[in-house]
């Protein structure tokens, strides 16, 4: 293990133990809650946070572009279409229908925006991000009208702007795990990813197959995020930030930095979520609006600090 990956270990220990401590309801004398409520929301937390930050890496080796992740690529916006697409077709549909739907959907929505840039000047970087937060909104506008429609806008805002945990308990988060294993699959493919990232005709004159790779990482990209966001909601800058942070402090070295990024995103969300808990207690913030504001600062200084490794 290197030693970011080490400080970060390290690191994520008093946090997970801040995480199990706070809270409304005292864990003297009950085992209850602590084993319902407060270690499976630390374990959603963090698992959530490190297969965004994956994610995040895979999508910004899939289009070439630092400044972009699943939840600025119209992901997110087609999981959610295709979740709503199941509950007004099948609401009785059991759960594992409705992640294959968000996750089919996802990969839809993913490929339609790798085939949207591929038309974009490759000298024009800053092309890339704007055209996924306008095909973000195009996704959004559709899924917001049909639930405005049909009178599903609350369950519409659950997915895409909540983004919290306060009602995750036992029984309810353990899907997140499938999230950890994609993450972890693309940990194991990093090599892969990172040839994939040299260029196509690069990639070929290695050997790789960049179809094989590009359909891996968007499978891993969308199963995250359609997972997350039926589960807790829409998390946002997870996976553009931390991965920003740990290329400039390690380099582009995928096999080396790829389980610093996932620890780095679990700390990073589990920070956030117990701040949140902290402001206005024994009320709380949701996640997404502490991340929201945490993660425009990081931007922000990403923007103006020079990397370390060119």
């Amino acid at each position: 293990m290197n030693r970011p990956a080490l400080l970060l270990a390290l690191l994520l220990v008093p946090l997970a133990g801040a995480s199990l401590g706070v809270g409304v309801a005292s864990l003297s004398g009950d085992g209850l809650v602590f084993w319902v409520s407060r270690l499976p929301r630390t374990l959603a937390v963090m698992l959530t946070g490190a297969a965004l930050a994956v994610a995040g890496v895979v999508m910004q080796q899939l289009v070439r572009n630092r400044f972009v992740e699943p939840g600025t690529t119209g992901t997110g916006e087609a999981a959610a279409l295709g979740l709503l697409t199941v509950t007004l077709i099948a609401p009785g549909a059991a759960l594992w229908v409705k992640m294959l739907a968000a996750t089919a959907a996802g990969l839809l929505g993913t490929a339609a925006f790798l085939a949207l840039i591929r038309r974009l000047p490759p000298q024009e970087v800053l092309l890339v991000p704007i055209a996924g937060l306008v095909w973000s909104g195009v996704l959004g506008a559709m899924v917001l009208h049909i639930g405005w429609q049909t009178d599903l806008l609350q369950l519409v805002g659950i997915w895409l702007m909540t983004g919290e945990f306060s009602g995750v308990i036992a029984g309810r988060y353990e899907l997140l795990w499938l999230a950890g294993l994609a993450a972890a699959l693309a940990i194991f493919a990093a090599d892969r990813f990172a040839i994939l990232g040299l260029g196509d005709g690069v990639a070929r004159g290695l050997g790789l197959n960049p179809r094989s790779v590009m359909r891996l990482g968007m499978v891993v990209v969308a199963l995250v995020t359609a997972l997350v966001m039926a589960t807790v909601g829409m998390v946002p800058f997870i996976g553009l930030v931390v991965p920003n942070i740990v290329s400039r402090v390690m380099g582009d070295n995928l096999r080396a930095s790829l389980p610093v990024t996932a620890l780095g995103g679990a700390a990073l969300l589990l920070a956030c979520d117990i701040l949140g808990r902290l402001v206005i207690h024994p009320y709380e913030i949701p996640v997404s609006a502490v991340l929201g504001v945490c993660g425009s600062a990081l931007f922000l200084w990403l923007l103006w600090r020079a990397p370390r490794h060119g």
